[in-house]
C-alpha cells in the first residue's frame, strides 16, 4: 500500500486554531484523501508558552497539563485534546509520529555559576579560557511537582549555552570539563552546539532519563513512531541506542531531520547510525527549490540528481517544504508556487520513498493536491520513465488504473508516452483540469499528452472517478 505522511502543522499555526481539535475533526477526511501517517508538532511545554511552536523545549513531561510558562495548554491545546486527536487518527488507521526534540532545552527556571570557555562560533576554536558565567541551566519544573518524574536538570547535564547573564553577552560558552561530541556533523568545525542549553547526551543520567521519558511518552499516547529533530547536532550513536529502547514494544518508524544538501553527509549518518531511521531527502528539496527559481534555466532531466530517494529509496522521506523552509524561517528555501504541483507529482506519483505532504499545501494552498494523493493509491502497472528532455519530462503507468504525468518549466508542449496496448482507443483526461481536450490512445498504446506553459498535467482514464479512496 502507498504511504503518505502529512506534516500536520506549519510554523505560523496560531494558538487560537486549537490544532489538536482540528486534527481530531479532520481525521476521517485525512483517511479519505489517502493519508496513512501523521507527524504532529512538538506537544510539550516550551519556553514561550502558548505562542511557542514547540522547538524551544522546556518540560518534556508537560503535554498541556500543568500551569507552566503562564499557561496550562500548549500552542496546540491540552493534554486531553492531544490524546483525543491521536485516538481519532488511530480510529481512521492513521499512524501517529511524535516530534522528538532532545538536542537542547530553553526557558530554565534559574541560573547557576559555571566555569566555561568561549569558543569561536565559526570553527569552535578557543577564544577565551577559564571564565565564570551565569548560565540558565536549572530546570526544576516546580508546578509539575514531580508528577511522572522527579528528574531535575542542572549545568552537569549540559555541555554549553549561548548567553552569560552576568555580562549580558551572547557567545558560545563550552562548560569546563565538557567536550564536543567527536561523532557529529563537521560544519563550523563541530556542529554539536545549535542553541539554548545544549543537552549532554553522553551523561549517563541524561541517557537514562531520556530513555525513560521516551518509553513513558510512547506508552501513554500509543505512538507509532517519531520525527526526530536536529540529528546532525547529536552524537550519531545516540538515537540508535534511544530507538532500541523505544522498540521494546515493537519496532517504531523514525525519520530524522539531517539538514544538509550534501548527499554524502546523509549517507554517512545512515551508516554511522546503523540505519536505525530514515532521513528527510533534503537534497531533493533543494533541487525543487532551485528548479522553481531558475525556471527554464534548470535542466529537468537532473531533478533527482544527488538525492537520497535516487540512491537509498528505502530510507528516504521526500518532501516539498516544511515549517523551517517557509518564508522568514531559519532554513528559508521555499519552493515557488508555480512548481509546487510539479514537485508533489514527483514525490507522490512515483514508487520510491515515503512522500511527506505539508499542512498548508494540503489544507488550502493547493486545492487539487488531494486528487494527486488519492490517485497515488490507485495507479498501478509498470512505470515508464521519460525524464529525457531539459524542459518537458514525464512518466506513465500501464496498469488497470493507468496514468500519464507530464510537466514543463517552459512553454506549452506535448509528450509522447506509452500507457499500454490494452488501453488502445481509450481516452484520457487531465485530472488537474489544465487541459480540456481528451487524449486518445493509439493501437500501439501510445498517447500524445499536452501540457500548458510552466504547468503539470496528470492524465487518467476518462471514466476515472476522483472519489475518496474509501
Amino acid at each position: 500500500m502507498k504511504r503518505i505522511l502529512l506534516q500536520n502543522f506549519e510554523w505560523y499555526s496560531k494558538s487560537e486554531d486549537n490544532l489538536w481539535n482540528e486534527v481530531a475533526a479532520n481525521a476521517h477526511q485525512y483517511k479519505k484523501d489517502g493519508i496513512t501517517e501523521s507527524w504532529l508538532p512538538p506537544a510539550y511545554k516550551a519556553k514561550n508558552g502558548i505562542e511557542d511552536t514547540g522547538y524551544a523545549v522546556y518540560d518534556l513531561y508537560d503535554l498541556g497539563e500543568f500551569d507552566q510558562k503562564n499557561t496550562i495548554r500548549t500552542k496546540y491545546g491540552t493534554k486531553d485534546e492531544y490524546q483525543k486527536a491521536i485516538e481519532a487518527l488511530h480510529q481512521n488507521n492513521i499512524k501517529v509520529y511524535a516530534d522528538i526534540v532532545l538536542n537542547h532545552k530553553m526557558g530554565a527556571d534559574a541560573t547557576e555559576a559555571v566555569a566555561a570557555t568561549i569558543v569561536n562560533p565559526r570553527n569552535r576554536e578557543i577564544l577565551k579560557d577559564d571564565i565564570q558565567i551565569e548560565a540558565w541551566t536549572v530546570f526544576n519544573f516546580e508546578n509539575r511537582n514531580n508528577m511522572y518524574s522527579d528528574f531535575k536538570w542542572n549545568h552537569n547535564h549540559f555541555t554549553a549555552v549561548d548567553f552569560d547573564c552576568r555580562t549580558k553577552k551572547s557567545d558560545i560558552y563550552l562548560f569546563k570539563g565538557k567536550t564536543w561530541s567527536d561523532n557529529i556533523d563537521e560544519e563550523f568545525g563541530n556542529f554539536d552546539y545549535l542553541m539554548g542549553a545544549d543537552v549532554d547526551v553522553s551523561h549517563p543520567d541524561v541517557q537514562n532519563h531520556l530513555k525513560e521519558w521516551g518509553q513513558w511518552y510512547t506508552r501513554t499516547f500509543n505512538l507509532d513512531g517519531y520525527r526526530i529533530d536536529a540529528v546532525k547536532h547529536i552524537d550519531f550513536d545516540f538515537y540508535n541506542q534511544w530507538l532500541s529502547a523505544m522498540n521494546t514494544t515493537g519496532k517504531k518508524f523514525a525519520v530524522g531531520e539531517y539538514w544538509s544538501p550534501d548527499l554524502r553527509a546523509l549517507h554517512n549518518y545512515l551508516q554511522e547510525a546503523e540505519y536505525c531511521m530514515s532521513l528527510f531527502d533534503v537534497p531533493l528539496h533543494f533541487n525543487f527549490h532551485i528548479a522553481s527559481y531558475l525556471e527554464d534555466n534548470f535542466d529537468m532531466r537532473h531533478i533527482f540528481n544527488g538525492t537520497l530517494v535516487s540512491t537509498q529509496p528505502d530510507y528516504a522521506v521526500t518532501f516539498v517544504d516544511n515549517h523551517d523552509t517557509q518564508m522568514g524561517q531559519s532554513l528559508e528555501s521555499y519552493v515557488k508556487q508555480w512548481f509546487r504541483y510539479h514537485a508533489y507529482a514527483l514525490i507522490l506519483l512515483r514508487p520510491q520513498g515515503v512522500p511527506c505532504v505539508f499542512y498548508p499545501d494540503y489544507m488550502w494552498q493547493l486545492p487539487k493536491l488531494a486528487k494527486i494523493m488519492r490517485l497515488s493509491h490507485r495507479v498501478d502497472g509498470e512505470l515508464y520513465d521519460m525524464l529525457d528532455d531539459a524542459h518537458v519530462i514525464g512518466w506513465s503507468y500501464d496498469g488497470n488504473v493507468p496514468a500519464a504525468i507530464v510537466m514543463t518549466n517552459r512553454h506549452q508542449s506535448v509528450k509522447k508516452m506509452y500507457v499500454g496496448k490494452h488501453h488502445a482507443g481509450k481516452r484520457f483526461k487531465d485530472l488537474m483540469e489544465h487541459i480540456t481536450e481528451l487524449v486518445t490512445i493509439d493501437d500501439k498504446g501510445i498517447g500524445y499528452f499536452p501540457v500548458e506553459t510552466k504547468s503539470c498535467s496528470v492524465y487518467v482514464l476518462e471514466e476515472y472517478s476522483d472519489e475518496s479512496i474509501l
